[in-house]
């Protein structure tokens, strides 16, 4: 194991695997990540899989596009030997309230604003994408035909095989214990394997992201909630498009092997780091989605997982130079977007790190905002 680095990273998800290879191709070759379990072990393992530009608010609508476009090329750009699965089907977006569909209506002036081919739907437009979709309980819908369903194991592999060929060591399995500060800016990260010499650390640590910076004398404003999913057994293609449904709480996809992947939001999920699955879930799911999707309710069940969503409280990410510690880096708090900004999160973190003009401005995104009240809501989530 080296005993000094130039850019320590902990965490081996999308983000930290995607920062390490953005830095590494701008040249910065003694970066060292660090991961506890395996390569996307963490949230981006337990993540539903979608990537959408359908959104409320302009920054993340040039994120989201941002990130869309790279992952239409990354098998190119990232010159992967595998596959990343991009399948663009598309986003259907389901309202079931009058208040819905107008949020829908200023959603798509901004999207479209981005240069995102977003459109409002009829009822009969909506059943002829997904003709099994139930819409006496719908008002209508919003389409994006360039949203869609990637592999997140590939995905993040893609970043990892391209990082290690520009030289980045990854350490795994390596659990990062301590961080070391001296005169107000790092000096070193510890871990259960020895002692790495640092000037530099770089966030990306998820669900364990406040527990990272509490290892240098930071407090973020940000707590981990258990997020549940659950697949079904394969069945013959059926479904294009992902549904989802903000006010009915629910997305539904159907993965390229034919499984349908589905989860829904629920705040009172506990906060104690848990992964485990429960009952209530499973019923609340089963509900949903057999009153949404009805067909759906035939499927059986092969197996539910739980991942951890790092919230903030405006549930947008965390972009930081940290002015209280010189030297620490935050790219945390994506409250359950974290695979969908995947490239992006790398382009802003090389950044930040070597002081360069942004590509898109984060700037909204630092921990100043919770400090002056300047949150940034966006009306779009599950």
């Amino acid at each position: 194991m080296l005993t000094s680095a130039d850019v320590v990273i902990i965490g081996g998800g999308i983000s930290g695997c995607s920062a390490a290879y953005s830095l590494a191709r701008k040249g910065v070759r003694n970066i060292v990540v660090l991961e506890k379990r395996f390569i996307c072990g963490g949230s981006t393992g337990a993540c539903g899989a979608g990537v959408r530009m359908q959104w409320g608010t302009r920054m993340n609508c040039m994120f989201s596009k941002y990130s869309i476009e790279y992952y239409e090329r990354a098998n190119e750009l990232l010159e992967y030997e595998g596959d990343i699965e991009f399948k663009q089907s598309g986003y259907l977006l389901i309202a079931d309230t009058d208040r819905e569909i107008e949020q829908f209506k200023r959603n798509i002036e901004v999207q479209r604003e981005c240069g995102i081919p977003s459109r409002m739907l009829s009822l009969d437009e909506a059943r002829a994408i997904v003709p099994h979709l139930n819409t006496e309980i719908l008002k209508g819908a919003a389409f994006c035909e360039k949203d869609g369903f990637l592999n997140p194991f590939h995905t993040t592999d893609a970043f990892y095989r391209a990082a290690k060929r520009l030289g980045v060591r990854f350490e795994v399995p390596c659990v990062a214990t301590g961080i070391e500060v001296e005169h107000g800016r790092i000096a070193a990260v510890l871990t259960d394997k020895g002692r790495i010499a640092t000037r530099c650390v770089v966030n990306c640590a998820g669900g364990y992201s406040k527990d990272i910076c509490a290892m240098a004398g930071v407090d973020v404003p940000v707590y981990r909630e258990r997020h549940q999913i659950l697949v079904t057994e394969p069945v013959e293609p059926m479904q294009g498009p992902m549904v989802m449904a903000f006010g009915l709480n629910l997305y539904v996809q159907q993965s390229p092997h034919g499984s349908f992947i589905m989860g829904r939001g629920d705040n009172s999920e506990p906060r104690d780091g848990r992964v485990t699955s429960s009952w209530q879930f499973l019923d609340e799911m089963a509900r949903t989605v057999t009153r949404v999707l009805p067909p759906l309710g035939k499927l059986r069940v092969v197996r539910q997982w739980a991942g951890l969503y790092n919230m903030t409280p405006d549930r947008q990410p965390i972009y930081e130079k940290s002015d209280q510690v010189e030297g620490l880096y935050m790219a945390i708090g994506f409250s359950g977007h974290g695979f969908m900004f995947g490239p992006v999160t790398g382009a802003v973190v090389s950044e930040m790190v070597l002081g360069e003009e942004p590509t898109i401005d984060a700037s909204r995104l630092s921990l100043k905002r919770f400090e002056r009240g300047e949150m940034v809501f966006e009306p779009s989530v599950v």
